[in-house]
């Protein structure tokens, strides 16, 4: 089998990456071995997930591998209505802090669910990677977001406060809710 490699950045930058709580976190060493899969159309009615870049592993600065993919109109010229992530890598920092999906959608698109048929979309996708539990975190006044995880049928297991030491603690929010899917 040959090895993969990570797609190129397109020229427009992200926007709003710091929202989405960074398509790769700070965390722990990640497994020694790992393969990405190829995830297959990623269609929902007018919702399409198209795979934007791949990152692989580097436990030298603590980075899970991860998939990262653009929310556009299926069938539409190419119009980014928000983003999604899928760390894959099981860590401290992940399950508590980061969690296995990031999202964000921008303004003009949300109202429409696109965060949480994206997360179902990315279900079997994180299975084939074997996470399970998988872990979805969120800042305790985003509703939006809140409302996304009980869409989804996720479980609020608790609120936790991020340490001090923990790059999303300066960055983002000192505390994250911390919601439980069972794949």
């Amino acid at each position: 089998m040959d090895e993969e490699k990570p797609l190129k950045r397109l020229s427009r930058p992200l926007s709003r990456i710091g929202r989405m709580k960074a398509f790769l976190s700070y965390i722990g060493p990640s497994r020694a071995t790992f393969g990405f899969l190829e995830p297959g159309r990623l269609v929902d009615g007018d919702l399409e997930l198209v795979l934007w870049e791949t990152g692989e592993a580097d436990p030298g600065k603590g980075f899970v591998p991860g998939y990262a993919f653009h929310m556009i109109r299926a069938g539409e010229p190419y119009t980014v209505m928000g983003r999604i992530s899928l760390r894959v890598g099981s860590t401290e920092h992940v399950e508590k802090y980061a969690g296995h999906i990031g999202y964000s959608v921008e303004p003009a698109y949300r109202g429409r669910r696109l965060a949480a048929r994206s997360c179902r979309l990315l279900l079997p996708l994180a299975s084939a990677h074997g996470l399970n539990p998988l872990w979805i975190t969120c800042n305790p006044e985003n509703g939006p977001s809140r409302r996304t995880c009980e869409i989804l049928g996720a479980t609020l297991v608790e609120v936790v406060p991020i340490p001090r030491t923990d790059p999303l603690y300066a960055s983002d929010t000192q505390w994250k809710c911390r919601y439980r899917i069972d794949l």
